[in-house]
């Protein structure tokens, strides 16, 4: 099959014709931008010129009158320069071809010459016609239309549009947030219509927290708003209140000041606006005119902070004394005291905390909240001051726990802040007899980790094997065997808290019979009438509440009295030349004057006064002997629990070491690396005592002393006896002087066969030592109990 011959070549004139055609149009294009753009370029420097007149802010500043000259005279100047588009043209398609006959750069106009048309029928001409255009169509390629050339250097000499750009990006920059404002201002007709009797008042108020009276913003006082002065400071968050009698206001805001919805309704014959000062910003009344623009900054509210003033510190009766510094630019009005649970056998090494503690931590589970309570403030707001708060947490489960303390302050606003974080100790009641003590221990150790309850029921089985031993008197025999029972038959947790409450109880009546009651009673009315003096209370509830707490008082005194009389020996003692001595005229001199203090509505006098009685208690001497020795007994006495309960647990890790150890040597592995770390423990522990050691010689209370007495008792022995009073003498030191001598021996065994990497070797020096250590203390506790 054969084609018509003359096919591509009428395809080839039919691209090349559509290619002229696009090229038309563009040069058409061109040439409408080049006769309008000059005008155009007018119209937008006029533009141009308004917005940098108005972003400078100088409509504010003028008169209603100039300011409608001026907007006036820019319409008119953008009308002018648009009035020349009213005779603008679209180009013809005779001047587009003749543009790209310019812009091709080939002779004999190619884009016209494919318009003209033969009028001869001569063949000769025809062919030489054809001719003619197929060159033509072949030099289409190069044809184009050119850029837009609209000569604006010949319309502006000047390049005065070039210093608008300038200026304009200059204006926008200065104007910053407040840029639609100052536009808006150049439209503002409402001043035109305002009548001239409008009164104008406007004040802001700050938050209530900051306890600030209101700020007058009115005509009368347009100092604030001079620019001179700069922006007015406010408290972040006051309130903005623009009032007008006689007629309505326009007020137009800008930055961080935006407008609310009223609290109330404004008083008959006025309007009001409400407006909340979030950040900086502006506000302007437009009408009436006249009124200045207030520019405000608004000052953040600083959150408060906190921080130990010292370190805690134990009273006499084993209650917390915290001292702590609060500072807040407009008060605080609530401060807590936080603990958090740390655990005591944590490891050294960071890179072994990740996998110990997280294995343990699944292991605890805890039957009570760690203790917190609120703190006392020096004020109702306190902006920069020294508080004190003495709580009794000596029957909380916690006391005797290592804790994390962190202190939290909040102001009225809601800001809250933190104090660092402060490891210690709480302070725990002093149990001198050994049967309380071991309850004691029992009873934290249930009370921290639930899971333990069968380790405490093994404990306290222990106790019940030899009555004679340990509980020779027999309701505190059948008192333990009832504990021990409740403990088996528990299977809640709530079943679990009751046996911490028995456990508490039972050592508290093993220690000192009903003492405690009485103790407890006046305690418990002194926190009642703090409380009722923190939320107000009415007159005769705090005149009953001091009335109960002087009864708890008398009853308190009643019960030291007897206790004198049934302890005479104590009045033998000298007095303490460093001691506060008290009399009981002087405490009910302080309850009376706290009660006037608050019928005369000084509640916060009265209860700074209470936080003094209540510490006086807490370090109460009464006038009776000093007791310096016993002091420092029950001091040696506590650190002696302190390093038993350190003990235990040094010699419970070296166990599951030592497990883990032949485990590992199964597997093929090496490496014993927190072997080191438990000898360090061993070692740090065994200097402790030995520091303990020296302190008790210093005071005379060391075992040298004990031993001399040990020894003249023996010689007085030794020439009736012989030998067997030798042999009396050394078990009498063995038991009395003897016994943290051998804890020393035995630590320091432990510690040497942890360095040899000997961990059952350790667990059984380590268990002698605990052995020794618990003689020690309950000797030093009889040698208490027998002053």
């Amino acid at each position: 099959m054969s084609g018509d011959p003359t096919e591509p070549a009428r395809e080839h004139n039919a691209v090349a014709r559509l290619k002229l055609t696009e090229a038309l149009q563009r040069a058409q294009y061109a040439i409408a931008w080049e006769r309008a753009w000059p005008h155009l370029a007018r119209f937008l420097t006029v533009i141009g010129l308004f917005l940098v007149v108005s972003w400078a802010g100088l409509w504010l500043a003028l008169p209603l009158a100039v300011r409608l000259a001026g907007v006036g005279l820019f319409a008119l100047l953008a009308l002018a320069a648009l009035l020349p588009l009213v005779r603008f043209r679209w180009p013809t398609r005779e001047e587009g071809l003749s543009r790209l006959d310019r812009g091709t750069g080939i002779r004999h106009r190619p884009a016209t010459a494919l318009t003209d048309t033969l009028s001869s029928q001569d063949p000769v001409s025809q062919a030489l016609w054809q001719a003619q255009r197929e060159r033509t169509l072949a030099s289409l390629k190069r044809i184009r239309a050119g850029l837009p050339s609209p000569r604006l250097p010949i319309h502006d000499p000047w390049a005065l549009r070039a210093l608008v750009i300038v200026m304009l990006v200059a204006a926008y920059i200065a104007a910053g947030d407040e840029r639609s404002l100052r536009f808006a201002s150049a439209f503002d007709w409402n001043g035109v219509l305002a009548p001239t009797n409008i009164r104008v008042d406007a004040w802001v108020t700050p938050p209530n927290y900051t306890g600030k009276p209101p700020i007058i913003l009115s005509s009368a006082n347009r100092e604030a708003a001079a620019a001179e002065s700069g922006p007015l400071a406010v408290p972040a968050g006051s309130t903005l209140l623009v009032r007008s009698s006689g007629g309505n206001i326009d007020v137009v805001v800008g930055g961080g000041v935006a407008e609310v919805a009223p609290s109330g309704e404004a008083p008959k014959g006025t309007n009001e606006r409400h407006f909340k000062i979030a950040g900086d910003g502006t506000a302007h009344v437009r009408a009436p005119a006249g009124q200045p623009l207030w520019r405000f900054t608004a000052t953040p509210d600083r959150p408060p902070s906190i921080a130990l003033a010292k370190d805690p510190e134990r009273q006499a009766r084993g209650s917390l004394q915290l001292s702590y510094r609060l500072e807040d630019d407009y008060g605080v009005t609530e401060a807590r005291a936080q603990f958090v649970a740390r655990p005591g056998d944590a490891p050294k090494d960071p890179s072994q905390a990740g996998t110990q503690a997280g294995t343990r931590t699944a292991e605890v589970r805890p039957l009570f909240e760690p203790p917190q309570f609120p703190l006392v403030l020096p004020n109702a707001r306190t902006r920069n001051g020294v508080g004190q708060t003495v709580k009794d947490l000596s029957e909380d489960p916690y006391a005797g726990a290592d804790v994390t303390l962190t202190l939290t302050a909040k102001d009225e606003a809601g800001n809250e802040a933190k104090s660092e974080p402060f490891n210690m100790r709480l302070p725990e009641r002093l149990f001198t007899k050994p049967l309380a003590r071991a309850l004691i221990e029992q009873r934290r150790i249930l009370a921290l980790n639930a899971n333990r309850n069968a380790d405490v029921n093994a404990a306290l089985d222990a106790l019940l094997i030899a009555p004679e031993m340990f509980t020779p008197e027999a309701g505190t025999y059948l008192g333990l065997h009832s504990v021990a029972r409740q403990l088996e038959a528990a299977h809640t947790d709530n079943a679990l808290r009751e046996v911490v409450a028995s456990l508490w109880a039972l050592a508290v009546t093993i220690e000192d019979g009903n003492i405690t009651d009485v103790d407890k009673a006046l305690r418990a009315a002194q926190d009642a009438l703090k409380q009722a003096l923190e939320r107000g209370a009415s007159d005769e509830e705090i005149k009953k509440l001091t009335d109960n707490l002087r009864a708890a008082l008398d009853n308190f005194m009643r019960q030291l009295a007897e206790q004198f009389r049934n302890n005479p020996q104590q009045l033998a003692r000298p007095l303490d030349p460093n001691a506060k001595v008290l009399s009981q005229q002087d405490l009910k001199n302080m309850l009376d004057r706290m009660e006037r203090l608050s019928r005369s509505g000084d509640k916060e006098a009265a209860r700074q006064l209470l936080d003094q009685l209540q510490q006086m208690l807490e370090n109460l001497q009464m006038a009776q002997p000093g007791q310096s020795g016993d002091n420092d007994m029950e001091q040696a006495l506590n650190e002696l629990g302190d390093m038993i309960r350190k003990q235990q647990q040094l010699r419970d890790k070296t166990f599951k070491q030592g497990q883990d150890s032949r485990r590992d040597r199964m597997r093929g592995k090496q490496g014993d690396q927190s072997m080191g770390d438990l000898q360090q423990d061993q070692q740090a522990l065994r200097d402790r005592l030995q520091k303990l050691q020296e302190e008790l010689a210093k005071r005379g209370m060391g075992p040298g002393q004990r031993g001399e007495k040990g020894q003249r008792g023996q010689q007085g022995q030794q020439g009736q006896q012989g030998q067997q009073g030798q042999g009396g003498q050394e078990g009498d030191q063995g038991d009395g002087e003897d016994g943290l001598d051998q804890a020393d021996s035995a630590m320091g065994d432990a510690s040497g066969r942890l360095g040899e990497g000997n961990a059952d070797g350790a667990v059984d020096s380590q268990g002698r030592a605990l052995d020794a250590l618990r003689k020690g203390a309950q000797s030093l506790a009889e040698a208490m109990q027998q002053g």
